[in-house]
């Protein structure tokens, strides 16, 4: 029996390393797309937006320091990291709601080329159900249980409304999945062992709100400082 790389957590890779380290390979593989052999601590910092200590410490928790006066290699460290991830093996991903954001999940192209294979589409719509997305029938919500064995579904994600999303769930974790992926704008309550990663559209242009209001308002100061009128 093959024995099993473990998982970054129990490796004790700490949990905001291990959200970083997607962000390093796909800069490390942007590098290795043009053709970069090596790259320094500060280079690959500044692409991936972190600063250089932080990067080298959290490259540190993979056995990965680099070569003084070289620095990384790109394809070996490109390696490394995907190995952390699980990514050297495929995982295999279910689609729930195959709505506009399910459908343009399942178009997406990159997900083949980093470990993940589109394994089915389900959809609780008899309207739905028969379409052909990204090659793939649309099956009807009645058979994920079957999917999930069926095609060893490692990945459940959830792009259905709101209303339905705790209901899809209970039955992926019922079915075996142990990790959720969740694009409904609502809380899910999972079982302990079970990861759930919510991904909230809304909420991100809400900061990005806030930040931009901050902007505008810092220069709305400084004309009125620079023209001496209340703000």
């Amino acid at each position: 029996m093959t024995p099993r790389t473990p998982r970054p957590r129990e490796r004790g890779i700490p949990e905001a390393t291990v959200a970083r380290l997607p962000v390093y390979l796909r800069a490390l593989q942007g590098l290795n797309e043009r053709g970069t052999p090596t790259v320094s601590s500060e280079d690959l910092a500044a692409v991936a937006g972190v600063n250089s200590a932080k990067l080298r410490k959290d490259l540190s928790h993979l056995g990965s320091y680099g070569t003084r006066g070289v620095g990384y290699d790109v394809d070996y460290l490109i390696y490394q990291i995907s190995r952390e991830l699980g990514l050297t093996q495929d995982w295999s991903v279910a689609i729930v709601g195959i709505g506009n954001l399910g459908r343009a999940l399942a178009n997406y192209g990159g997900f083949g080329t980093r470990g993940f294979r589109i394994a089915a589409l389900l959809d609780a719509d008899a309207a739905v159900v028969g379409d052909r997305v990204a090659g793939l029938a649309v099956r009807h919500i009645d058979t994920l249980e079957d999917v999930v064995r069926g095609e060893d579904v490692a990945i459940g994600v959830i792009a259905t409304p709101a209303a339905a999303a705790q209901g899809v769930c209970d039955r992926f974790v019922e079915a075996g999945v142990t990790s959720v992926l969740n694009f409904a704008p609502v809380v899910l309550n999972v079982p302990p062992g079970v990861d759930v990663r919510k991904v909230d559209l809304s909420i991100e242009l809400q900061i990005l709100a806030f930040h931009e209001q901050r902007k505008s308002d810092g220069h709305a100061a400084d004309r009125a400082e620079r023209t001496g009128s209340p703000t």
